[in-house]
């Protein structure tokens, strides 16, 4: 059995996000002052105290990423985990790269700070945005998108395959909207229009990429220690200068998520641990691969539920199973029951709430 973590997006985030790892482990805390260090900002009070600027890309994207590193030092401080693999969801991949070792926190941080910032200016708010189609095939969905620009209503494009009967479309907001209007015509369940300040994923967002491409030249990226599975290509990627060339597609080309999580089976990784706010991956793996084992840790109750899973499954040392099994005896004892246990989100959660950047 292998094991893989996965990283959320923008959109996962939330107010006071990370805040119980944060009091509890001096590993999530570091992580945080890094952060601080690196933006010449408070971390700690972006995501802890009220205030708009999470809600700004150029500060979610960032705080995003150190929330769900400091989750990850909280798991690496209280367990051996055995990380087989690793992908993020768009935003995402840049914590599962500091997962595998390619690039320091610090670097990451750094850089998303900077990506969310060319996101926002390349495109002038309100003249692009997203929806969610629900219950139509990739082709019927690329099909649409193909006729309306076709008709000359504008640019919309394809900008997450999330899982099966979930696609994320994203361009001009004229055009967005003609496409959400026709996919309804042809059959889908639903179309979600989302709230979201840009198009992401689409081709609007090309000079964001090119900008972000000269920022990432002068970093130090090295081969991953794990497989990191690009979004833009929905496999691993381990010379450091494909990798930056990936991370530059992927500003405007689609996340091909499902396809992701297709291949990390093939490659036999059967547990998907999401590392990081919310849940919406864990149902993302559940559409995808109904038999997977897909659980999430973002607090102190579902750390405490984790490692007890995975002490009682026999992936952790036997000390730490002892430890693990008199930590929190009301959890469930197996890994299977963490995962089938845990309350799902609404059934259109995932896409309202951000599985698109």
């Amino acid at each position: 059995m292998k094991i893989a973590c996965l990283f959320p997006g923008q959109g996962a985030q939330y107010m006071g996000m990370a805040r119980e790892v944060y009091e509890e482990f001096a590993s999530a805390r570091r992580v945080f002052r890094t952060a601080s260090r690196t933006l010449g900002y408070s971390m700690e009070s972006l995501c802890f105290e009220e205030g708009d600027r999470l809600n700004l890309t150029e500060y979610t994207q960032p705080a995003l990423v150190t929330a769900s590193c400091a989750v990850l030092a909280a798991v690496h401080e209280t367990m051996n985990l055995p990380v087989d693999a690793a992908a993020g969801l768009s935003l995402g991949e840049y914590s599962a790269l500091v997962c595998a070792g390619a690039v320091d926190f610090a670097t990451a941080v750094m850089l998303v700070s900077k990506r969310g910032r060319f996101m926002q200016e390349a495109c002038p708010a309100g003249a692009g945005t997203m929806a969610t189609v629900l219950g139509l095939d990739r082709d019927s969905v690329i099909d649409i998108c193909l006729d309306v620009q076709k008709a000359g209503a504008g640019i919309v494009e394809p900008a997450n395959f999330n899982c099966p009967g979930q696609i994320v479309i994203s361009g001009e907001t004229a055009a967005v909207e003609c496409a959400a209007e026709l996919a309804e015509a042809r059959g889908a369940r639903r179309v979600i229009r989302l709230n979201v300040s840009g198009p992401f994923h689409s081709s609007l967002l090309s000079e964001a990429g090119m900008r972000l491409s000269s920022e990432l030249a002068q970093v130090n990226i090295v081969s991953p220690s794990i497989p990191v599975y690009s979004n833009v290509a929905a496999k691993p990627a381990t010379d450091p200068d494909e990798i930056r060339e990936l991370l530059v597609r992927q500003v405007a080309s689609p996340v091909l998520w499902e396809q992701t999580i297709v291949n990390m089976a093939e490659a036999e990784i059967d547990v998907f641990i999401e590392v990081g706010p919310g849940r919406t991956l864990t149902g993302l793996v559940r559409k995808t691969l109904p038999h997977a084992t897909a659980m999430n840790v973002e607090d102190l109750a579902s750390l405490h539920a984790l490692k007890r899973a995975l002490a009682e499954s026999g992936y952790l040392p036997s000390q730490v199973a002892q430890v693990a099994a008199t930590a929190s005896p009301t959890q469930p004892a197996s890994l299977r029951d963490v995962a089938y246990r845990t309350k799902p989100e609404p059934e259109f959660a995932s896409s309202s709430r951000g599985a698109y950047r």
